[in-house]
């Protein structure tokens, strides 16, 4: 008898383990949902069906995320941890949620991330990492990340951004970077270009506000011209930066004047403005097409004018001869004839 009934809870516990649902939490069949919220959890809970698509785990004090932590739950969609007080993610976190679509990480305390924290989420699309305490970002968030169309960073603690990031991410269509400290000196080119390419392409973008030099302090990044970075040292986003002003002679000469700086004289790493920058060389480009086409249109009008002009005159030259030299030449016609009608009387 009492092996029957141990036999009889041993099933019991059984199923609780694999149909049941995990303990503070809500199951839903019809939506495969599980609700965790609100229920003070310090780790993410064991036991959680294998077919749900959704878990929602926010608003609890959970505060580190272990490897293979999902493995009960491969098919999940969506999932939901904001405001919890994770701050360390391993680089094998997510392992096995190779159908997740949906990552929400706000409100958290995270500070750092790996290169491949998310590498094993090849279906996400969106990442939310806002209201963190992010100082830096990899230069990529994993192998399989290309297919993310939304990225947040915005409320953290990001002073910069490598484009090398952002350009890893193919199918980005909305990026959210406001409330950083950004600091708008040399390195901050590349993210520039970045941003105009992005937003030129039908992008989505909340911006970037400057925080640091003083002098651009609540500028908007796109509206800073380029001519502030000019005593930036060389670099790849600076020669980019070059054939946008078509290697002018001012461009190089600013270049070769920031090379000498580096081997010894005096350097400008902290990219401060000129007191009274030149002018690009684009702007004397654009004058001169636009001198350029004034001349063009001022001898073009004068070549009409004297084409009508020989018109008019070819007509009423034409008009005279028909109206006066005709008649003429009718009238002395019979006259003419007289004389050779004489010599034949």
């Amino acid at each position: 008898m009492k092996g029957d009934l141990l036999l009889v809870s041993s099933i019991i516990v059984l199923m609780h383990m694999v149909c049941g649902c995990p303990e503070k939490c809500l199951c839903h069949q019809t939506s495969k949902t599980v609700d965790c919220r609100n229920q003070g959890l310090v780790e993410i809970p064991s036991h959680v069906p294998p077919e749900t698509l959704i878990l929602q785990l926010q608003n609890n004090h959970i505060w580190r995320i272990n490897q293979n932590a999902f493995s009960e739950t491969p098919l999940l969609k969506i999932l939901d941890l904001s405001n919890n007080s994770v701050s360390n993610l391993s680089s094998g976190a997510f392992q096995g949620l190779r159908y997740l679509q949906v990552l929400n990480l706000t409100k958290n305390l995270i500070h750092y991330l790996e290169n491949k924290t998310f590498s094993s989420l090849p279906q996400l699309k969106e990442l939310d990492l806002s209201s963190n305490s992010i100082l830096t970002l990899p230069e990529t968030l994993g192998n399989n990340t290309g297919n993310i169309t939304l990225l947040s960073v915005k409320y953290n603690k990001l002073q910069r951004l490598d484009r090398i990031l952002l350009e890893s991410l193919p199918n980005l269509k909305v990026v959210l970077f406001k409330n950083n400290p950004w600091q708008c000196t040399c390195h901050v080119i590349g993210l520039k270009l970045w941003l105009e390419s992005f937003l030129y392409r039908g992008g989505i973008s909340d911006g970037i506000i400057c925080s640091t030099p003083e002098n651009r302090k609540g500028k908007d990044l796109l509206k800073v011209p380029y001519e502030m970075y000019r005593a930036c040292p060389p670099s790849a986003a600076h020669m980019h930066l070059a054939n946008i002003h078509h290697h002018s002679s001012e461009h190089r000469s600013s270049l070769k004047h920031t090379h000498h700086n580096e081997k010894g004289e005096s350097s400008h790493s902290d990219c401060e403005p000129k007191p009274k920058p030149r002018p690009v060389s684009l702007r004397h480009a654009i004058a001169t097409v636009v001198i350029t086409g004034v001349v063009c249109g001022i001898v073009c009008l004068m070549m009409l004018a004297a084409a009508v002009y020989g018109c008019a005159y070819a007509a009423i030259t034409a008009k005279y001869h028909r109206e006066h030299l005709a008649p003429v030449t009718e009238q002395r016609s019979p006259e003419e004839k007289e004389p050779f009608d004489s010599s034949l009387a």
